[in-house]
């Protein structure tokens, strides 16, 4: 470690928990030392008993604790300064005899950020000549050590920059080069063409229109026959893109960024559904990591009974399993039939084999056969998208579903989600991955999604 250039990060517990492998980077092969604020390990072994990432995270810590090795404790007055080190991972563990700050129950998590900041301050005297840093994913903590003039910052791939994605592109072409657009190289028409421009509409000057999507550079037309037979049919261009490319069959991912209201998880399922009766995939797997499951993630395991444990988490599944039997019932004129509805329910858990998995369940299985949904996926780190992918075989499609617009995991912001980065690496060219993605802008649930999305999205002047 060069003492001229080395810096000290003193960590709050969200830095650990959003993934261990930051310690590493902050560590910049042992270049700087880590501080961990005795705090943050009473947090952390509190978050220790969580079966879901955050927990893994915690405990992975513990782990990391465990194979460190001694180098030595330093008793100063009024604190004390443990050292450690692992190959080349410097880290001090520092606990004051006396706070400023006292415990209170009803406001703890602030109270245990003042804790933490102290312990910054007196880093701040402790490493004197070297560059002292508190590192945090929360705003407000950074902000109370600025008070205590501490220099802060984010983690810098919190930082990073979320591009502007062009998903959906119109061009202008002649009426006579529709009669040879079919299945043509999409760079025929379009030079400029990108990896993650996926859909395309055709204008023509006498105002005609064909929309397609792209599949291997060839382009592929929306057909009129398309939806047929979808118990849920599209009802803008976008859901036409959206359910086309999964109906195809031709992705192995889809990536759906969408704002609340566009029936995006609804038409997964139907399109799920019709993938299974034609014989492509044996089940549906359906994954949601909702804020619900982040709060509660402890109490999980102690609930008994599979329906009883997942009930409070898949209420949206719930919604959307009724919607599409009332759907298929209407023909029936049964569709406000509550034992008809619930059977139905029933009928369509057992004929598309629909099984409910909690992230926390993952690891350790391998997923076959299968129309995997991932739902709410603003609110997963990189690090459970990767576990949760990683499951995967060959024999299975996924579709990601999220909205960059109601990210409910403080941990987690726009820039450092697994669906950003799954959105990023659009941009890139796959040789493994065949990708689609598109936007979901209009709210089509009703008065009530449109009404909210035009009072409190409305842009500030």
């Amino acid at each position: 470690m060069s003492a001229k250039n080395s810096k000290v990060y003193v960590v709050d517990t969200n830095v650990v928990l959003n993934d261990l492998k930051n310690i590493y980077k902050l560590s910049e092969n042992g270049n700087n030392i880590i501080v961990f604020p005795e705090t943050v390990l009473v947090e952390l072994e509190d978050k220790k008993k969580i079966t879901g990432e955050i927990g893994y995270q915690a405990r992975e810590f513990a782990r990391l604790l465990a194979r460190a090795k001694v180098k030595e404790a330093v008793h100063k007055d009024g604190y004390k300064v443990a050292k450690f080190y692992m190959n080349n991972l410097h880290m001090h563990i520092i606990s004051k005899d006396r706070y400023e700050t006292d415990i209170d129950t009803a406001f703890m998590s602030e109270s245990n950020d003042k804790r933490i900041i102290e312990i910054a301050v007196l880093a701040q005297q402790y490493y004197k000549g070297l560059k002292t840093i508190f590192v945090s994913l929360d705003v407000y903590a950074r902000m109370f050590g600025i008070l205590k003039s501490v220099k802060t910052e984010t983690l810098h791939d919190d930082k990073d920059v979320v591009p502007e994605f062009e998903f959906y592109k119109t061009i202008q072409i002649a009426p006579t080069a529709i009669k040879n657009i079919k299945n043509k190289s999409i760079f025929t028409f379009d030079p400029e063409h990108k990896p993650h421009h996926f859909a395309y509409t055709f204008e023509m000057d006498n105002e005609e229109a064909y929309h397609a999507i792209i599949h291997e550079e060839k382009i592929e037309l929306l057909g009129a026959n398309d939806f047929r037979g979808l118990s849920v049919k599209p009802m803008n261009l976008e859901q036409k893109f959206y359910m086309k490319a999964i109906l195809s069959n031709h992705y192995d991912l889809t990536v759906i960024d969408a704002k609340a209201g566009s029936g995006k998880t609804l038409l997964a399922f139907a399109c799920a559904m019709k993938l299974l009766d034609k014989k492509h995939y044996d089940k549906i797997i359906y994954v949601r990591n909702s804020i619900e499951s982040l709060d509660k993630g402890a109490d999980v395991g102690y609930l008994s009974g599979n329906d009883e444990k997942f009930r409070v988490f898949n209420m949206a599944l719930n919604d959307t399993l009724e919607h599409i039997a009332k759907k298929m019932l209407k023909k029936k004129s049964n569709e406000d039939n509550i034992h008809a509805i619930e059977n139905k329910i029933l009928e369509l858990i057992a004929k598309y084999r629909i099984e409910k998995l909690w992230p926390g369940e993952a690891r350790g299985r391998t997923l076959s056969d299968a129309v995997v949904i991932l739902d709410e996926w603003q609110n997963s780190s990189e690090k459970t998208t990767q576990l949760i992918l990683s499951r995967l075989d060959n024999s299975c499609t996924a579709i990601v579903i999220g909205s960059n617009r109601q990210i409910d995991n403080i941990y987690l912001n726009k820039y450092n989600n697994g669906l950003t980065k799954l959105l990023k690496e659009t941009k890139n060219e796959q040789e493994d991955i065949r990708m689609f993605a598109i936007e979901l802008t209009q709210a089509v649930r009703g008065k009530y999604a449109k009404f909210s999305e035009d009072i409190f999205e409305k842009k500030k002047p």
